[in-house]
């Protein structure tokens, strides 16, 4: 049971580094689509600066799809925990 528990611990340290990086991939995503956005504002918005814009938000959206995926995961995994959790407790007032 505790090597499961040691599991799973590993499991959502992994997730919330997965969340980290995909966090900090998002705000790279922000920080290009700011930068269009002045671009646009200052030269107006030419055909290839708008598509520009475009694929960042795209790419944007997707992240963040990407990440409350793994917010679900890291979720199931905690509960996974818990589940354990609640099973060592029991044995321990056996």
């Amino acid at each position: 049971m505790l090597a499961r528990r040691l599991d799973l611990v590993a499991n959502v340290s992994g997730l919330t580094a997965e969340a980290l990086r995909l966090n900090q991939k998002r705000a790279g995503v922000e920080m290009d689509m700011l930068r269009l956005e002045l671009e646009i504002g200052r030269s107006g918005g030419s055909a290839q600066l708008v598509q520009d814009l475009h694929e960042a938000e795209e790419r944007a959206a997707a992240i963040m799809n990407e990440c409350a995926a793994c917010e679900e995961r890291i979720v199931a995994a905690e509960g996974d925990i818990k589940d354990v959790d609640s099973s060592l407790a029991a044995m321990d007032g056996n």
